[in-house]
């Protein structure tokens, strides 16, 4: 067997994107995908209709519009067009006006009324150092911050949103509920220094680099990642599930988009007995349940103007959501989860046809769970839209314990690859100065379970990639990613 530089187990974002950088650094690369597709959380399905895709795991892409590896990918300048609904996320109410996050930040404070000057006064100054604080998060939180101001902007607003104080800074529901939606991304106990951090992340981007849906579904970014990676001499083989690292003999190195759990399965006996225990109390956060509908009109929102936002949280009042989210954190089910709802269609109308309209959904509930969800899911979207179910055609349920066997990286349904609190989302998947290599010679983890953690930003595997490069080849600069560079002649 011809020798390769680098093989990469997995081709989610992490996967490809670590592929990406390694093959523009002139690497001979491989890529193992267990399933017959590429893409991971990025997959696409026409699950009821040849003609309308459903995104499968991930759809909506604040990331992808603002992490450093997608910007220096450029995925506009490859045809990924990154499409914005007026609205970034909406937040329905009972018997009141939903609470609206515009794209534009003026008209949500107007929109807030009294917490309007509340609302500025968290976002405006993380807007202003968007792109410090997006690269402090999204980073292996082991350097120095490239925006030495990032941290002081950002670390009081976390502390206070992210703390048992947060509903005493805004004065109404719906801005206190507007934000909590948000933080409740962070799919754990709420409220907590995590979700904090992700409330601020997430909110602040709602109204700067936006919250995009991709035109034609996630799968279109996974694809122009795979281009870029044959374009420059890397090879993906499909269909070929990874089970023993022996079968990558042949590779220098060895990078893998894997959960610890998975990692532990194929090294075996490889490992050390001290670093095995240590991956072995590797913490995975709640589930995600997926539930998929094909509908034959727009979702009859009783507030209109929630049909106008890309992204829907389904949680109630802020109070509501702290004890749904803590409950389900502690592995208690209700029958009341949080839910998340897009429909692609208010920013994207060629993903459906006449009468046919893809409409996706999540719901959090404790790891594991076995329940189908669409029954919940139909009922908190009843709940705010009275005659929902009267649209459905066709609909589909994944357990979260039925999500794992779809993706092994989502333990338990754990779409996080790994529960998202204060500590772990900084020392993932173990404590150790450089995160990314394990005790074995050439062997790398890459994958959402080492820092910066979950959403496709890529950041994850760039920075594995990074790693490899500097550890095993001596290159301390990083390869361009920009579109159509030339590729170096000592390749």
């Amino acid at each position: 067997m011809n020798r390769t530089d680098a093989a990469v187990v997995g081709t989610g974002p992490n996967g490809l994107a670590a592929a990406v950088t390694l093959a523009r650094a002139g690497l001979r690369v491989e890529l193992y995908e267990a399933a017959r597709d590429i893409g991971g959380g990025l997959r696409g399905k026409a699950l009821f209709d040849a003609d309308v895709v459903h995104d499968v795991c991930a759809a909506v892409h604040p990331m992808a519009a603002a992490s450093r590896f997608f910007r220096e990918f450029d995925l506009s300048a490859r045809g990924v067009d990154l499409l914005h609904p007026e609205i970034s996320y909406a937040h329905p109410l009972d018997r009141a006006p939903a609470a609206l996050a515009f794209r534009d930040l003026d008209a949500t404070c107007e929109h807030l009324g009294p917490d309007g000057a509340r609302w500025r006064a968290a976002m405006e100054p993380l807007l202003r150092r968007s792109t410090g604080v997006v690269d402090l998060i999204l980073s292996g939180q082991r350097g120095i911050p490239g925006d030495l101001l990032a941290p002081f902007v950002l670390a009081p607003r976390v502390l206070a949103h992210g703390s048992p104080f947060a509903p005493a800074l805004f004065r109404t529901e719906r801005a206190r509920a507007l934000l909590t939606g948000v933080a409740a991304h962070a799919v754990g106990r709420l409220p907590s220094l995590a979700a904090g951090a992700v409330a601020l992340l997430l909110g602040h981007l709602a109204h700067g680099t936006g919250w995009p849906i991709p035109r034609g579904g996630s799968s279109r970014i996974a694809q122009v990642m795979a281009d870029d990676i044959t374009a420059h001499g890397g090879v993906i083989h499909t269909g070929r599930r990874i089970t023993d690292l022996r079968e990558l003999g042949h590779a220098a190195t060895v990078l893998l988009d894997t959960s610890p759990k998975t990692f532990l399965q194929i090294a075996g006996d490889r490992l050390p007995d001290r670093y095995k225990r240590r991956l072995a109390r590797f913490r995975y956060g709640p589930g995600a349940a997926k539930a998929d509908f094909l509908v034959s009109g727009p979702i009859p929102w009783t507030d209109p103007d929630v049909g106008r936002a890309g992204t829907v949280h389904l949680g109630g009042t802020q109070r509501e959501m702290f004890r749904q989210e803590s409950l389900t954190a502690k592995g208690i089910a209700t029958d009341e989860p949080f839910v998340l709802v897009v429909d692609p269609m208010t920013a994207d109308p060629g993903r459906g046809l006449p009468g046919k309209r893809p409409v996706w959904a999540y719901a959090h509930v404790p790891h594991g769970d076995t329940r189908d969800p669409v029954g919940l899911v139909r009922a908190r979207i009843e709940r705010y839209a009275p005659g929902f179910t009267d649209t459905v055609l066709a609909q589909r349920g994944i357990t979260a314990a039925g999500y794992e066997a779809y993706n092994p990286n989502y333990v338990g349904g754990d779409i996080g690859s790994g529960a998202m609190t204060l500590t772990q989302s900084i020392l993932r998947p173990v404590p150790q100065i450089d995160p990314y290599p394990t005790p074995l010679p050439g062997v790398y983890l890459c994958s959402a379970s080492t820092p910066p953690g979950p959403s496709v930003h890529g950041m994850s595997g760039y920075l594995a990639a990074l790693s490899v490069l500097r550890r095993e080849y001596g290159v301390r600069i990083a390869p361009s990613l920009a579109p159509n560079e030339p590729l170096s002649a000592d390749r």
